[in-house]
């Protein structure tokens, strides 16, 4: 089944009041379906910035892309939810991820566990939030039901297997830690690394009754006449790759408008992905592409 294409912006940067309605309701303008806040220090809090693009806007649906599941306690969490997704009016997307930053835990004090010590408390979050919005006995309950939609993001076998479990959205960063250097930049996957973990995925989640949703986050967009031109300066950071190889990158948006769009329409048939997530300085820039596939 090929569902039709969902575009969302990751609002990065923190506003004062007038200045964040003012970014959603370009958002909105500019025909993004979700509007999304990440979870890092230095960026804005997530709950209240959502609560704050509804208010400025009528359409968009609001998420978390991706909560730092570490930084909390599901109780307390399943309490968030359902309080944002009331005063959102059923808005709410959940995301939730591992947490990868080690310095933002070391910042707030808290606990920097190994790979699988994240993983397992993500798969009690997820649990958690499941069991306590089963519970009459819980209050507040989310205005969706039986819970918002989850959305998890992940590469590895673990997150995977708890992705297709467990999630309505598989999202893919198209990227991975660098198992030398965990606190640098992700090494981005190429095109066939890609391929191996969306089919990893769909082995996992063979049997679920319906499909989930697919996202893959954009990196960059970059509107040019010349690809391989717009690709140069991306090149120092692609030292593994060859240039063909790195024109190929899933999650490099180089070229025309139509270029871009003819891209995507590839993604979706080789990959599954029709959710596509941009960041916020890419926001005006992938507004004419979110045009030329609209209603595709």
């Amino acid at each position: 089944m090929t569902r039709p294409f969902r575009f969302g912006v990751n609002l990065m940067t923190p506003a004062e009041r007038s200045r964040w309605r003012e970014k959603c309701r370009t958002a909105e303008a500019l025909g993004y379906d979700v509007i999304k806040v990440p979870d890092h220090l230095g960026m804005p809090a997530p709950f209240p910035a959502l609560i704050a693009a509804a208010e400025a806007t009528e359409r968009p649906r609001l998420g978390t892309f991706v909560l730092n599941s570490a930084f909390w306690n599901p109780t307390l969490l399943a309490r968030e939810v359902a309080t944002t997704d009331q005063l959102t009016g059923g808005r709410l997307e959940l995301g939730l991820g591992t947490g990868y930053v080690r310095a933002e835990h070391d910042a707030a004090g808290l606990p920097f566990g190994k790979p699988g010590e994240r993983v397992s408390h993500l798969q009690r979050t997820v649990e958690e939030l499941d069991r306590w919005y089963a519970s009459d006995d819980f209050v507040p309950q989310p205005l969706q039901r039986p819970r918002p939609p989850l959305l998890i993001g992940g590469n590895g076998d673990r997150i995977l297997r708890l992705t297709a479990r467990h999630a309505d959205i598989a999202a893919f960063s198209g990227a991975r830690t660098d198992p030398d250097d965990p606190s640098g930049p992700p090494i981005m996957l190429t095109a066939d690394q890609l391929d191996e973990r969306v089919a990893a995925y769909r082995r996992f989640a063979a049997d679920r009754a319906e499909p989930a949703e697919l996202n893959l986050l954009v990196h960059s967009v970059e509107v040019a006449d010349d690809r391989r031109a717009a690709l140069r300066p991306y090149l120092p950071r692609l030292a593994h790759l060859g240039e063909d190889e790195a024109l190929d990158l899933p999650v490099l948006l180089l070229g025309t408008v139509r270029q871009m769009a003819d891209q995507l329409r590839a993604q979706r048939e080789r990959y599954g992905f029709s959710y596509i997530t941009v960041l916020e300085p890419a926001m005006e820039a992938f507004a004419p592409v979110i045009e030329e596939l609209r209603g595709e």
